[in-house]
Order: C-alpha cells, then structure tokens, then sequence
C-alpha cells in the first residue's frame, strides 16, 4: 500500500474494469477509445458500447506507439502493423530476414520510424523509405517535436539523424548501454535511459553532458509534464520530477519526489494539459499526482499485480491503465 500520512481521495470505484486476458505492454486512445496493446497478437478495444479484439500479430508484440488517429505495433514476427479507429489494419513494413521489431516511434506528418537490429528504418508520409545503420542493436527511437529528425539510442549514446538530409547524424557520447531516448518537447534536451539505475542527457545546442542519477532500479518509463517543465520518471519508491524549464535543464539543481511509497514506480503517464502526472506501482496501485502541492487521487487500490501501461487520451479527461495479471480499468475524470 502506498506510504501516506494522511489517505488519499479515491476515484477507484467510478473505474470502469476490463478484463484483458492477457498483459496488457500499452495503452493509447483512438479518439475517444482506449485501445490496450496486449502482449501477445491482439489490440483490444474498450469503448464504452462493448469490447473487441483485433488481431495484428502472429506472436508477441513488441512495441507500439499511436498519434490518436492509428496505433502502429512491432512484432516478433517481423511486422510492422497500423491499425485505425475501425480496427482496420495494414502492413506498413515486414523485415526481410524476420528480425523482430522491438522499437517504434511516430513521427510529424504521418511518418513512422522502427528499427529491427542495428537498423532504423523511417517511412515518410509520402511512403519515401530511409535507413540508418546504428553502430550497435537500436535501443530506443524518438523523433524530435520540431523538424523530421530521429533520435537513435544505442550502445555507447545517440546518434541524431535527419533522414532527408545525406549528412552524417550527429553523435552525442556517452559509454554504456541507453535502452529508451526522449527529446524534450522544445528540442533543446536529450535524454536516455540506461541500464544503470540512471539518466544520461546532452543539451542539444553544444552537447553538454547532464546526470541524473539516484534511483533504485532501472528507469523504464519517462514521460514529459505539459509544456515540458518536468521529466516524469520511474525506478523508485516515489515519482522523480526532473526541471527542463530553464536553459540548462536539471544540471546543477534538485528533481522534485512526490508521492512516496513503499512499492516501486513501475510507469508514468503526464496529463495531456495540466501539471498532473498518473502513477503506476508494482503493487497494482494507481495514483494521480498533482505537481504544485503532491496532492493524491487513487484510481486504483494495491493488490500485487504491478501496473504495466498508463495512458491518457487527448483532452485528459480519460485515463487507462492495465497490469502485468491482465487486469485493466478506464477512469473518466
């Protein structure tokens, strides 16, 4: 159970509760619909009027990411699948040597980057194909929020490409494995996840290095608050704020912890608009945070399955959640 003095507001009986089947690797909303990423072939619809399944792949899911309009998932069967608000689905992409497609990201003007090994393929929305060969396996993709630029995690830093243009991408350096990217929403910061209970970043403008570390595990979910203001990371007992907001980001200065528990944060999700963060722990429970003042709302009580997906949809005026034992739940604010 969450380590409060005082119990917070509860919001877990307005939940509207899903069975999954299965675990649930992702939420993203098609409009109004939560739509959970399973871990094994299928995508299940929760809207309000009933649920169905779709079936994308022949094997596990390894990946996905959605822009509102498609959610596109990566396969260990060597595909790369789009799936609409209808549930239709189309191939995008099919490795030619099987490899699985572990890494996903969406891009401006219906791009769609993956990678499969040490390759990261991009899709323009004209349908032009581009492909960069990372010096090691592709960790993490994320495409920057200005430009069409691509950030490349792999063993020993970033490579930051551009893939219309035939120059190099520029290399930012640091040793060791970075397993997840992210740019910050003004494109002035990057920032990975390693396999060290820490962050790295660079400021983009002159590659200035930034650490950030003291958690108790690996950090596998980051998420930027509205207007890009704070980091919001797992891989501790609390939920870790990071400031972005001024030029040199976090060096030199304190992250701010909020909503401190006994059990590890397992997933983050910013709301879409106002300065809340929803928490996921490993003890199944789920929290809304409120940054100004810590304040708490549960929409979800401890029971030992950890939370494995958080997401909001546009207007953030919903949030979904699902675990590792395949439960799921939707809360309409």
């Amino acid at each position: 159970m969450t380590d409060l003095s005082l119990p917070p507001v509860s919001l877990a009986e307005r939940v509207r509760r899903i069975d999954a089947g299965a675990i649930v690797v992702g939420v993203h909303f098609l409009g109004a619909t939560p739509v959970f990423v399973l871990g094994e072939e299928a995508l299940l619809f929760a809207g309000e009027k009933g649920e169905r399944r779709v079936a994308v792949h022949a094997g596990g899911i390894l990946a996905s990411a959605g822009d509102g309009a498609r959610i596109v998932t990566g396969g260990d069967d060597g595909r790369l699948v789009s799936t609409d608000a209808a549930g239709a689905t189309a191939q995008v992409a099919a490795d030619d040597k099987k490899r699985w497609i572990d890494q996903v990201a969406l891009g401006p003007d219906g791009a769609v980057a993956w990678s499969a090994g040490k390759t990261a393929h991009v899709r323009t929305g004209k349908g032009e194909l581009r492909a960069f060969d990372a010096p090691s396996t592709v960790a993490g993709l994320c495409f920057a929020p200005k430009g069409f630029r691509l950030a490349v995690a792999h063993y020993n830093g970033v490579s930051f490409w551009f893939p219309n243009a035939a120059a190099k991408p520029d290399f930012f350096e640091w040793k060791g494995s970075h397993l997840a990217v992210t740019v910050s929403p003004d494109g002035k910061f990057l920032v990975t996840a390693m396999q060290e209970p820490t962050l790295h970043g660079w400021r983009v403008a002159d590659a200035k290095h930034m650490r950030m570390s003291g958690y108790s595990a690996r950090v596998r979910s980051l998420s930027w608050t509205a207007g890009g203001e704070f980091l919001a990371t797992s891989g501790s007992e609390q939920l870790i704020l990071w400031p972005f907001d001024g030029k040199d980001g976090p060096m030199g200065r304190q992250p701010q912890i909020l909503a401190r528990s006994k059990a590890r944060v397992s997933v983050v999700a910013a709301h879409p608009k106002q300065p809340v963060v929803a928490v996921g722990y490993a003890d199944g429970a789920v929290m809304l945070v409120r940054i100004e003042d810590g304040a708490l709302i549960a929409a979800r009580e401890a029971d030992a399955r950890p939370v494995t997906a958080l997401g909001w949809d546009a207007r953030g005026q919903t949030l979904a959640f699902g675990t590792e034992s395949g439960e799921a739940g939707v809360l309409k604010l």
